[in-house]
């Protein structure tokens, strides 16, 4: 199936699951997410704010574990910088005041804005993945954009509710490419 055609059927999916698949998916997510990976050498980390609207995976989970247990990490949210179209990133903490964007998304008011060279890795959205590790987004280019600027050793770790599809018949080369995707049920390596 083509981007267009996952993109429709995998918002589809998503927006009905319930609270409660939600948020049992969403924990799973998280807890995979710190049984897979060392955190040994990230200082900078980025994570992405759910979009409500969307009902995409709930990282505060995630967020809450590491400003708990790794207080050494420096979290990373974005903000969309409406004037060049791209995203900017800034330090995200537990006193950091969130405001709706143009388009409702809950962003970051103010904060330090963070290099994109610091990166160490990335939580990367998406509405589906490929067995190639291709990722499907809504569209509009800014994770693309975002991580193609990244550190060529800059994880880009995909977290999804669903199973990869078989082949996104219109991913090109050109398209980044997730190292590895965490799903409520399993782990996916590149």
């Amino acid at each position: 199936m083509t981007k267009s055609e996952l993109r429709k059927n995998y918002l589809a999916k998503q927006k009905s699951l319930s609270d409660t698949e939600r948020d049992e998916k969403s924990r799973k997510i998280a807890h995979a997410f710190f049984e897979n990976f060392s955190l040994e050498r990230i200082r900078f980390l980025h994570v992405f704010l759910a979009i409500e609207k969307n009902r995409e995976i709930e990282t505060s989970f995630i967020f809450k574990r590491l400003w708990n247990d790794y207080p050494e990490i420096t979290t990373v949210v974005s903000r969309v910088d409406f004037q060049t179209m791209t995203l900017e990133n800034l330090r995200f903490a537990p006193e950091t005041k969130l405001v709706p964007n143009k388009w409702h998304i809950r962003e970051p008011a103010e904060g330090e804005t963070i290099a994109i060279e610091k990166l160490d890795a990335c939580l990367v959205p998406l509405l589906c993945f490929d067995e190639r590790g291709f990722r499907v987004g809504y569209g509009k280019g800014f994770y693309d954009k975002f991580l193609s600027e990244c550190r060529s050793d800059c994880l880009k770790i995909g977290l999804s509710y669903f199973a990869p599809v078989a082949e996104i018949s219109d991913a090109r080369e050109y398209d980044v490419k997730l190292d590895c995707c965490v799903t409520p049920e399993e782990f996916f390596d590149w």
